[in-house]
């Protein structure tokens, strides 16, 4: 099988899953998120080489943090007690952590700073980021399929841009060559028009209308693809500065032809929670205002 089919393939697998865990039900799309938040946190501390105590203490943190991050999320309308059993988690999820930092008196790896800032890396720059994406799920479904739809289409606009403006006797203008040759500015511009785009055909279904009305919903979903853009190649940017420092191409080999679980929501990881945050302003305070 040639390395395009599989990559083609992996790629349908992947965004099937994805789209079809958000609209079939929102505990289906949690429980594809767990194992997705653990491989990618497992990736990253064996990519940094972490100790094994470490990583078992990392991997149980995130099955804790997902828990506390869907029991509160996922309340009734109602709210009251729902919050007690996702918030007291807490009182789990902090002794892991400890525990991870004190296994460092033990173990004699002689890095012990690396080893607690890639713990908490892990944790605050991987699991949380990703398990925002449960609130963005309450709001709306269709909020957070806007936000994957608009990653993609951002990164196929700034591929597409960015390889034909490559074309041009001049070249084009490198963003970061140091990260990645060959990104570009006129790529990212590409993407944030592609994106901008694609939001106003989104808006067009009415997928922003839960977070304003008529022309409000139209500004949300402008800003809505410009945050997604930006920050999903910046997010794109850090991964990419990351596996250099560390001297590897792809972070796994979670998907066949398109890298590990790393590779796959690089973009994710900057993006969800701006855009969540984004959203909240949007459907809580922007109207008292």
């Amino acid at each position: 099988m040639s390395e395009f089919v599989k990559r083609t393939l992996s790629g349908a697998v992947y965004v099937g899953c994805i789209v079809g865990s958000i609209l079939w039900n929102r505990w289906v799309f949690a429980a594809l998120l767990l194992p997705i938040c653990m491989l990618a946190v497992d990736e990253f501390h064996r990519l940094v080489e972490s100790p094994r105590t470490l990583r078992i203490c990392s991997a149980l943190a995130t099955a804790i943090l997902w828990a506390m991050f869907a029991l509160t999320a996922y309340q009734p309308a109602d709210g009251g007690e729902q919050f007690v059993p996702g918030l007291s988690l807490v009182m789990a999820y902090l002794p892991v952590i400890v525990l991870g930092l004190l296994d460092e008196i033990w173990n004699h790896s002689g890095r012990p700073l690396q080893n607690w800032g890639n713990l908490l890396i892990s944790q605050f720059m991987i699991a949380v980021p990703l398990l925002n994406l449960l609130f963005l799920m309450i709001l709306n479904k269709y909020l957070l399929l806007a936000l994957f739809i608009l990653i993609w289409v951002n990164d196929s606009g700034a591929y597409i841009v960015g390889s034909l403006t490559a074309k041009r006797p001049q070249g084009n203008h490198k963003m970061t060559p140091h990260i990645s040759p060959k990104k570009s500015w006129e790529g990212l511009v590409g993407g944030v028009v592609f994106a901008v785009l694609a939001a106003m055909i989104i808006y067009a279904c009415g997928w922003f209308d839960v977070l304003g009305e008529d022309w409000k919903a139209f500004v949300v979903s402008l800003n809505f693809a410009a945050l997604v853009a930006l920050f999903g190649t910046m997010g794109d940017l850090m991964e990419s500065l990351f596996k250099r420092s560390i001297g590897v191409k792809d972070s796994g080999r979670f998907l066949p032809g398109h890298g590990g679980v790393l590779d796959r929501f690089d973009s994710i990881l900057l993006a969800a929670p701006i855009v969540t945050a984004f959203c909240w302003i949007c459907y809580y305070i922007l109207p008292l205002l």
